[in-house]
């Protein structure tokens, strides 16, 4: 098969054997699969699969299922599958445990949706797992142009929050804000709080200004840190505010975790997903051949949505 690899951190296109599934595995045919920061940070060397892992990057991909193993029962041969993965997504076929695999409705094109699971999942888990948002409470999410940041901004207004995006581009504002979120630049953040939830997808240029921002008994939720991972708090601020920070991944979570990630995105999430009450916006797509251009369109940034790769 072909997979992408990287060669002095550059993403190429190289052939790998065929991989074959456990008894407790599907192997799918990837029609498409999602670029990531994760994988940008991969290339560079800072974020090695875990054990276990293929050192094929590749979070997230759809497909169908082409063979599967003794011991699967839920999903057969022909049957159309996302998930997200803990790597081996950026190829022509991937293998999946069976208990991560979430069915793609008919209606879905899976030449796009292979660039949804992993920022449902990431968006869905930090707000409502982590930081146990309540309809009626304000939200604010930074970095809301992009996969994680629109799919955030949905999830929470269809849960009945009152949302705030930043978003640094203008030309990109008008398109977060039909997603019925109040879009402002980010320099105006701690004027338009305060807010029970910060989802942080942007880093350290936000900080310390979050916690000025947040309400009283407020929540941060880190999972984005492209702009910088070093900050500095005041920590006497935090306790005025009895707030609480969480931040976590996906992708170095035990199986029965992420089993449990993807148990709740097929109850809540796709159910929304399915009828198009959540769309997520595609940026560019690109042939498996030219992973090295799909790279590049992502590092540069001022996009809205995803960056999908058609194996």
């Amino acid at each position: 098969m072909r997979a992408v690899s990287f060669v002095d951190s550059i993403p190429t296109t190289t052939t790998l054997p065929d991989p074959e599934p456990s008894p407790s595995e599907l192997l799918i045919e990837v029609a498409s699969c999602g670029l990531n920061g994760a994988d940008m940070l991969q290339a560079t060397g800072n974020y090695p699969p875990p054990p276990g892992a293929p050192d094929t990057p590749g979070l997230e991909m759809a497909g169908t299922v082409v063979a599967r193993g003794d011991r699967c029962r839920r999903f057969d041969v022909g049957d159309r599958v996302m998930a997200v993965v803990s790597g081996g997504g950026q190829a022509e076929l991937c293998v999946v445990e069976e208990i991560l695999a979430v069915p793609v409705a008919r209606s879905h094109e899976l030449g796009t949706i292979g660039g949804v699971p992993e920022v449902i999942a990431t968006a869905h888990d930090a707000l409502f797992t982590q930081s146990g948002l309540q309809m009626g409470e304000r939200v604010c999410v930074h970095g809301a142009a992009g996969g994680v940041g629109s799919a955030a901004v949905q999830l929470a207004v269809a849960a009945g929050a009152t949302v705030t995006a930043t978003v640094r581009n203008p030309e990109l504002r008008d398109a977060v804000a039909d997603f019925g979120a109040e879009v402002i630049d980010p320099a105006e953040f701690v004027d338009a709080g305060p807010f029970d939830v910060i989802l942080e997808l942007v880093g350290a240029p936000n900080w310390p200004a979050n916690i000025a921002a947040l309400a009283v008994e407020g929540r941060i939720s880190v999972i984005g840190v492209g702009a910088g991972s070093k900050v500095e708090i005041n920590l006497v601020h935090l306790m005025g505010k009895r707030a609480r920070i969480f931040a976590s991944t996906l992708r170095a979570r035990p199986l029965a975790q992420r089993a449990m990630v993807a148990d709740r995105i097929e109850r809540h999430v796709l159910p929304l997903l399915d009828s198009g009450a959540i769309q997520i916006p595609v940026a560019a797509r690109f042939e498996l051949s030219d992973v090295a251009a799909a790279y590049e369109r992502f590092k540069a940034g001022g996009k809205f949505g995803k960056v999908i790769i058609n194996p």
